[in-house]
C-alpha cells in the first residue's frame, strides 16, 4: 500500500472518530461543521538559550530515556527562565488559581482520605522567593477534589470550584470572597454548600462579568449555568447536552459566545440568552471545528489582534499542541497558526513513546495555557505536562517562536502515595502513556512512525512507573517578568523570565479564556 493510500485511510479513520465523538447532538441548519486536516508537521522555532540556561538534551519538549534513567532529569531543564521559589505541600493538584498575592492549589480527593493537606491550599506569595501555605479551604466543593473547576474572577474578587472526586462529579459548589486573598470567606454557607445542586462537572469557569459559573461534565457533554449574581445563593438556571464529551471552554469577553471543547475539536455555542437572563434561554449551536490530531481538546482562549477575533485552543491528548483560529466570521474559520514542540510531530511519536513509557498516562501534551492580555497578546505561557512550562512569542502569528521554558526538577520516587495531592504521583501506578495510542496508531497507518524505534530501555515499565518528569498542567500566570504556575509533584512555583526575551506589555493581564482578567 502506498504512503498516499495509507494517509487517506488514516484521514478517513480520523474523520470517522471526529464525527462519532465530536459532533453536537442537535444543531440548527445554518450551523457548520468545519474540518482541518493539517496534522502540523513543523515545530515552533526554538528559543536561543542565554546565560544561566540548562537546556534540553534532545528533541524540544522531550525528556529522553537516558536522562530519566541516569537521574539527569532530576536537575530539571531551563532556558531563559529561572526558578525563584516553591511551596510543594502534598502536591499541586491539576488546576490552581491566583489572585493578588495569593495562589490557590487545586485539591485531589485522595487528600480527604489521607487527611494530609486536605482541601484547597492557600499559598501566600508576598515574597515570591519564599511562598508559603497559610491556610486551607474545606467546604464540600473544595475538599472532595476540584479537578479543573477551581477558577478566579478578578472583577468580582471571587474564587469558585466544584466537587470532582475522580474525572466526573458535581453537586457541591463553593464560592469564596477573596478580597482578603489570604483569608477567603465562604459565601454560600446555606443549602448551596451542604446540599448538592443538580449539575455535573469535570471543568468549570466564570463568565467574564463573574455573574455566571459554567460547569461542564465530562460525559455525556452535560453543560450547566449557575447564576451567582448573588453568590450567597447560587442556583442552576440552564442545562443542556452539547457533545459526546464536554470538556473545558472559553467565553468571549462580552459573555455571548462559548467555545466548548469536545473530544476532537470545539463546539461553538451562542450563550447570549443565558448572559441576558432570558426567562427560558435557548443555547444554539453556531458551528463546530474538528481536526484529526489532539483527540481531546482542553480549553480555548478568545483574543483579539487589532480588533479581529481569534481563538487559541489547546489539546491535552494526541500531541495536537496549540492551534490558533481566525474566528472573526465564526462559520468561516481559518487556521491561522499551530504550535508544536519537536516531540509532538507525527514523525517523532515513536520517540515520544520511547521516552514517556513508565511515566504514566500522559506524555508531552499542552494542557492549560494563558495569554498575557486579551487585546493584542504578546506571549502565551503553557503548562506542557512532562515538558514543563513553555513560553511563546505570539505577537506575530506568522512568526511564532518559543522564548523560554522551565521543566522543573523531579522526584523519582516510585511511591504513588508519597504526594497524595499529585495526580502524577497517583497516576504513576500506571506506566503506559495511554492517551497517546490513538495518535500513534493514526500516524503508523500514515507511515510516519517506526514502531521498532519506540522500543527502549523503559518499554517494560507498564505498571508502577517512576516520576522522572513532572506534570505541569495548571495555567501559568504572568506577573511582570515573573510566571506563577503549579506542577503536580513540585506544587506551586514562582519563575522569572529573562528580560532579554520578554518585556511585559502595557495592560498585561493574564487570560485563560474562562476566568476573566
Amino acid at each position: 500500500m502506498s504512503q498516499h493510500a495509507r494517509r487517506r485511510i488514516g484521514v478517513v479513520i480520523a474523520l470517522a472518530a471526529t464525527v462519532a465523538v465530536g459532533v453536537a447532538l442537535a444543531a440548527p441548519a445554518n450551523a457548520g461543521n468545519h474540518y482541518f486536516m493539517d496534522f502540523g508537521n513543523t515545530p515552533v522555532k526554538q528559543a536561543d538559550c542565554g546565560p544561566g540556561s540548562s537546556p534540553e538534551t534532545g528533541l524540544s519538549g522531550d525528556v529522553p530515556s537516558a536522562d530519566r534513567n541516569s537521574g539527569r532529569s532530576e536537575r530539571g531543564y531551563n532556558c531563559n527562565m529561572t526558578l525563584l521559589g516553591q511551596a510543594r505541600g502534598a502536591g499541586g493538584g491539576i488546576v490552581s488559581a491566583n489572585y493578588d498575592h495569593c495562589s490557590y492549589t487545586g485539591s485531589m480527593f485522595s487528600t480527604a482520605i489521607t487527611k494530609k493537606n486536605t482541601g484547597v491550599q492557600v499559598v501566600d506569595v508576598k515574597d515570591p522567593r519564599k511562598p508559603k501555605i497559610v491556610g486551607k479551604l474545606t467546604a464540600p466543593g473544595m475538599i472532595a477534589g476540584t479537578w479543573e473547576t477551581l477558577k478566579v474572577n478578578k472583577k468580582r474578587k471571587l474564587l469558585a470550584g466544584t466537587s470532582v472526586p475522580l474525572l466526573w462529579g458535581g453537586g457541591f459548589f463553593a464560592v469564596y470572597d477573596i478580597s482578603d486573598c489570604a483569608h477567603p470567606k465562604l459565601l454560600n454557607t446555606g443549602p448551596g454548600t451542604k446540599v448538592p445542586l443538580p449539575f455535573t462537572s469535570h471543568e468549570g469557569g466564570f463568565s467574564p462579568d463573574g455573574k455566571t459559573y459554567w460547569a461542564s461534565g465530562l460525559f455525556p457533554g452535560h453543560l450547566s449555568a449557575i447564576d451567582i449574581s448573588d453568590p450567597t445563593n447560587p442556583r442552576v438556571i440552564w442545562q443542556g447536552l452539547y457533545a459526546f464529551v464536554g470538556h473545558g471552554f472559553g467565553i468571549s469577553p462580552d459573555g455571548n459566545r462559548m467555545y466548548l471543547s469536545n473530544m476532537a475539536g470545539i463546539t461553538v455555542l451562542d450563550i447570549s440568552a443565558v448572559q441576558r437572563r432570558d426567562p427560558h434561554p435557548q443555547v444554539p449551536h453556531i458551528a463546530a471545528y474538528h481536526w484529526p490530531d489532539g483527540q481531546l481538546n482542553q480549553h480555548t482562549i478568545p483574543v483579539f489582534y487589532d480588533g479581529h477575533a481569534y481563538a487559541i485552543t489547546i489539546d491535552e491528548a494526541g500531541s495536537g499542541g496549540v492551534k490558533i483560529f481566525d474566528v472573526e466570521r465564526v462559520n468561516k474559520p481559518k487556521l491561522a497558526a499551530q504550535i508544536k514542540l519537536e516531540i509532538n510531530l507525527p514523525a517523532n511519536l515513536d520517540a515520544n513513546l520511547r521516552s514517556s513509557m513508565g511515566g504514566s498516562i500522559f506524555s508531552y501534551n499542552a494542557h492549560y495555557c494563558s495569554a498575557d492580555r486579551i487585546e493584542n497578546p504578546t506571549a502565551l505561557a503553557c503548562g506542557w505536562e512532562s515538558s514543563g512550562i513553555r513560553v511563546f512569542d505570539i505577537k506575530n502569528l506568522k512568526k511564532i517562536r518559543e522564548i523560554g521554558y522551565l521543566n522543573p526538577p523531579t522526584y523519582r520516587s516510585t511511591n504513588p502515595f508519597g504526594l497524595p495531592n499529585s495526580p502524577h504521583a497517583l497516576g504513576s501506578i500506571i506506566g503506559v502513556p495511554a492517551v497517546e495510542f490513538m495518535s500513534l496508531g493514526m500516524q503508523t497507518i500514515n507511515g510516519k512512525v517506526r514502531l521498532h524505534e519506540a522500543v527502549g530501555p523503559r518499554t517494560g515499565m507498564i505498571a508502577l512507573g517512576d516520576r522522572s518528569t513532572d506534570w505541569c498542567m495548571s495555567p501559568p500566570e504572568f506577573r511582570g517578568n515573573q510566571i506563577w504556575a503549579t506542577c503536580s509533584d513540585n506544587g506551586f512555583l514562582t519563575m522569572e523570565l529573562s528580560k532579554s526575551v520578554y518585556t511585559p506589555p502595557v495592560g498585561q493581564d493574564t487570560t485563560l479564556g474562562n476566568s476573566a482578567p
